[in-house]
């Protein structure tokens, strides 16, 4: 293998991301609103909330960080009181917080750790370490180290995953690949430093024009990392 280790995404890109579960917290908030609930519909509670979580994660790094759940329920606890709603947000969020320990696991997953195994391979996500040792546990996956943002008190796309990865593989950024489906986080983050980036795009989504992957697969089966030039 031409890279001498692997960085890798968890959540969309091993492990299926929560979106089939946060409709059903969007409609506990609708549930429970006194905000002309008969013209709320639950796409405009979902930005709403995505918008308030990513916010709170770009200002969360070093003293002022908080975890994943913190954030989640922060965020949605915003949102609740935003839309007048009278749930409570620590009680509607846990079937997320549920998810984030017991995720499916993508068909592809296995065999595709299977392929490169006996190659350094580095779990870099935006959660909380509890939660994704928990995952990793349920579905019996074993890789060389995983870093958290919790490890390193901030979120990609910031740097400090990415250099902590480095610095435990011993490896330089052109020496390394992260593979993730999220291009703000994984590619965008991985580039600053100069790490090639693969865009695992499950969805068939379009890519805009001011993001440039250095390689684009559907999924995980199509990489052949031997390949890569």
């Amino acid at each position: 293998m031409k890279f001498k280790a692997v960085f890798l995404d968890f959540y969309g890109t091993l492990v299926h991301e929560d979106d089939d579960i946060l409709p059903l917290i969007y409609d506990e908030v609708k549930r429970y609103s006194s905000d002309h609930i008969e013209n709320l519909e639950t796409n405009h509670i979902g930005k709403y909330w995505s918008t308030a979580f990513f916010d709170l994660s770009r200002e969360s790094y070093g003293d002022s960080f908080l975890t994943q759940r913190e954030i989640g329920i922060q965020s949605l606890t915003d949102t609740v009181r935003h839309f007048k709603s009278s749930c409570i947000a620590e009680d509607i969020i846990q079937t997320q917080f549920n998810h984030w320990i017991q995720p499916r696991l993508y068909e592809d997953t296995l065999p595709f750790l299977e392929s490169i195994a006996g190659n350094p391979i580095y779990i870099l996500s935006n959660i909380d370490r509890n939660d994704i040792m928990s995952a990793l546990s349920f579905h019996g996956i074993s890789v060389t180290d995983v870093i958290t943002s919790e490890d390193v008190r901030s979120y990609k796309p910031r740097s400090e995953l990415f250099e902590e990865g480095l610095r435990r593989s011993g490896c330089t950024a052109h020496e390394v690949i992260h593979i993730g489906d999220s291009l703000a986080s994984d590619i965008e983050g991985a580039q600053r430093l100069g790490i090639k980036a693969i865009w695992i795009n499950r969805l068939g989504r379009k890519l805009p024009d001011h993001y440039k992957p250095d390689y684009i697969y559907r999924n995980l089966s199509e990489i052949n990392l031997e390949s890569l030039s």
